[in-house]
């Protein structure tokens, strides 16, 4: 493979919140997951689950019932109504207004297991580290494929709603949306410099 290729895609995609009102085919999305499922993983134990979301209601009610449990931990938090309807607000159309919605998860299931904490911990952020790359794999095909992406944290603030929502199985621990469609915005990326990131031995 040409690395000039592969280094325009990794450097020239960006997190798209914003997209075309046109469907996003099973074929291409299929070869989404397929990238995905590539993806390293520890052991090879292939943690990765994805729950792909593709109609407008499934991703409306979604966005619905996360925007209620955003909304009462910021009033929890002291933030003023007005602004936390504004960050609901702005959560719940990022989610509601894609044509596809992919709810990346992991399952413990086929990880090994350890008697004691400080070992099973260390497995717990294997299978993390797993999904994520696995994520990465997406969202990098994802561009190739011509489409917008865009990553969000906040199934981990309300897991127990995702799985309630969506039915997954028990073992499906929810770690982050990823919106998709076709890019309706185009965005700058912003990076610190690379050597304020690096030790060299």
């Amino acid at each position: 493979m040409n690395p000039a290729a592969l280094s325009d895609i990794i450097q020239s995609r960006r997190s798209i919140r914003c997209y075309e009102d046109r469907p996003v085919s099973r074929e291409v999305l299929y070869r989404l997951l397929e990238a995905a499922h590539w993806a390293s993983s520890a052991h090879n134990r292939q943690p990765w689950r994805f729950a792909v979301l593709t109609s407008a209601a499934r991703c409306e009610s979604l966005a619905r019932v996360m925007g209620e449990r955003f909304r009462a931990d910021l009033r929890a938090d002291g933030v003023p109504d007005d602004q936390a309807d504004r960050q609901v607000k702005r959560s719940y159309q990022r989610i509601s207004s894609a044509p596809v919605v992919v709810v990346a998860c992991l399952s413990m299931t086929d990880m090994a297991h350890y008697p004691d904490a400080r070992r099973q911990q260390a497995e717990r952020i294997m299978a993390i580290q797993s999904a994520a790359l696995a994520a990465q794999n997406l969202l990098l095909m994802a561009h190739a494929e011509g489409l917008g992406a865009c990553w969000m944290c906040a199934p981990l603030f309300v897991p127990d709603v995702v799985r309630e929502e969506l039915s997954l199985p028990d073992d499906w621990e929810p770690q982050a949306l990823l919106t998709l469609g076709y890019p309706a915005e185009q965005r700058e990326a912003l990076r610190e410099p690379l050597e304020t990131r690096i030790l060299w031995y």
